[in-house]
């Protein structure tokens, strides 16, 4: 058996694939899946940019979907799934209607439009490059931080970045989130280096530092980008388990638990918080109710983490002004 990676691609069944353009300050990343995977969503944010999410409701007919991309560029970054598409396309992939093929690629965008990247792109932006590009590189490693989806990304006070995680529920189902960490708010407790998401680090895989002694209120002042300033945190879950569309729903809307835990706070007027939930079908559910449980609580803890883990591997962006990284602040190892 493969050695865990603590990454997403820990689920059986679905690769990722990251690209990214240091200039732009912005980038894509790309799950896709050796199988059409059951799959739908759930928006709580007030303010998503989302492409092929209203076919992912249970009453929906298309029964399945060959990608999911998590990108920065607001609404112009949608264009990365057409990339994807082009991608799938020339593998032969796609739902198929008669003799017609179609690549069946949901997606979430981030703002990152004021991070001090380049957008002046001219009349078509980049994002359809590298959507393909990121489907191209798509495999079982992928680098963290500030890559893919996750280059351009900030918190409040922090950079944000490209977060995954993985676990095993005790009937053996692999569960493992992926999340694009822009959150108007704050991942860190005060100013840090104890991450909300402390309380459930396995190992040392966000520092090690765990939850101060006390969180006082000095520390548990609010931290947000302030203003009108979209800020979104989207996501990804992924499971073998077999699911119905129903299921991976309450999948998908049981992990913003793991969203609200590693963020203070989320779900505001303006950003756009949404999360996929993705079933490769692999394994089957033998006593439901019990199993599916577990599976939507770990699914939000393994999320909870992974925001934790993508502002923890991220570096600071190259402009003037820009925000420090965690590792600017407390130190490669997590040490202060």
């Amino acid at each position: 058996m493969t050695r865990a990676r603590n990454l997403i691609t820990d689920v059986p069944g679905l690769r990722v694939g990251n690209a990214d353009d240091a200039a732009l300050g912005s980038g894509v990343t790309v799950a896709l899946f050796d199988e059409p995977a059951v799959a739908s969503c759930f928006a709580m944010g007030g303010a998503p940019a989302t492409r092929e999410t209203d076919l992912l409701d249970p009453d929906k007919m298309v029964p399945s979907i060959h990608g999911i991309v998590l990108s920065g560029g607001s609404a112009f970054g949608l264009d990365a799934a057409s990339g994807v598409q082009a991608y799938l396309r020339e593998q032969g992939i796609g739902f198929a209607i008669r003799e017609a093929l179609v690549p069946i690629v949901c997606q979430a965008s981030s703002f990152d439009l004021l991070n001090g990247g380049n957008k002046d792109w001219g009349r078509y932006p980049p994002y359809r490059e590298l959507g393909f590009q990121a489907a191209e590189q798509a495999g079982h490693d992928f680098a963290l931080g500030t890559a893919g989806g996750g280059y351009g990304a900030t918190t409040a006070n922090l950079k944000g970045g490209l977060g995954s995680t993985s676990a095993t529920t005790s009937s053996g189902h692999q569960v493992g989130a992926l999340v694009v960490v822009n959150s108007i708010a704050s991942a860190v407790i005060g100013d840090g280096p104890h991450f909300w998401a402390g309380a459930l680090e396995e190992g040392m895989e966000f520092g090690g530092h765990g939850h101060p002694a006390r969180v006082t209120p000095h520390m548990r002042r609010l931290h947000w980008k302030g203003g009108p300033q979209p800020a979104t945190t989207i996501a990804l879950i992924a499971t073998d388990a077999v699911l119905t569309k129903a299921q991976a729903k309450r999948l998908a809307i049981a992990s913003h638990a793991g969203l609200a835990r590693g963020l203070r706070f989320s779900h505001a007027l303006f950003d756009g918080d949404t999360i996929f939930a993705a079933a490769t079908g692999r394994k089957p559910l033998r006593d439901e109710a019990a199993e599916f449980t577990e599976l939507t609580a770990l699914a939000a803890d393994c999320l909870t983490r992974a925001i934790a883990r993508g502002v923890y591997e991220a570096t600071a962006l190259p402009y003037p002004g820009a925000l420090p990284a965690w590792r600017n602040l407390f130190g490669k190892d997590g040490k202060d």
